[in-house]
């Protein structure tokens, strides 16, 4: 007995998408919000960045993320959030590009990899049916 086919749940897949992102970098916001940025000023320095822009990291990691969650310019949230996650691989991983973990195997920037590519699934994709925000146009922003 052949079993019919689901009809795809494209905008449920990409809800659960944006959620994912969404949170998962919320979770690290939240953490900066307690802690703050200031040890991220390091970093910028050592590639001659003003130490200023650690406050984007409120960007990358709280606003885009609620954006994101709750389907508010999501192409451009996205698009946000995979530029916070390049520049953090460039600050605090570019060293680990080329490593494997010897724990798992697996490539020491896979979750910052993931995390930009999802990113780009977004922005290339937009938000799907279920967002705050309207459609206009025909193109969700």
């Amino acid at each position: 007995m052949k079993l019919p086919d689901p009809a795809p749940r494209v905008d449920a897949g990409l809800l659960v998408l944006r959620l994912a992102l969404g949170v998962i970098l919320l979770i690290h916001g939240i953490w900066k919000v307690k802690h703050g940025v200031a040890w991220i000023s390091g970093p910028l320095s050592a590639l001659g960045l003003p130490s200023a822009l650690a406050y984007g990291a409120y960007v990358g990691e709280v606003l885009a993320p609620v954006l994101l969650i709750f389907g508010l310019w999501p192409r451009a949230s996205a698009l946000v959030i995979a530029f916070h996650m390049f520049s953090a691989i460039v600050l605090a991983r570019r060293g680990d590009i080329g490593k494997i973990n010897p724990m798992s195997g697996g490539w020491s920037i896979e979750l910052e990899a993931l995390l930009i590519f999802a990113a780009i699934a977004i922005a290339l994709a937009g938000a799907g049916r279920y967002r705050l925000s309207p459609m206009r146009r025909g193109v969700s922003l």
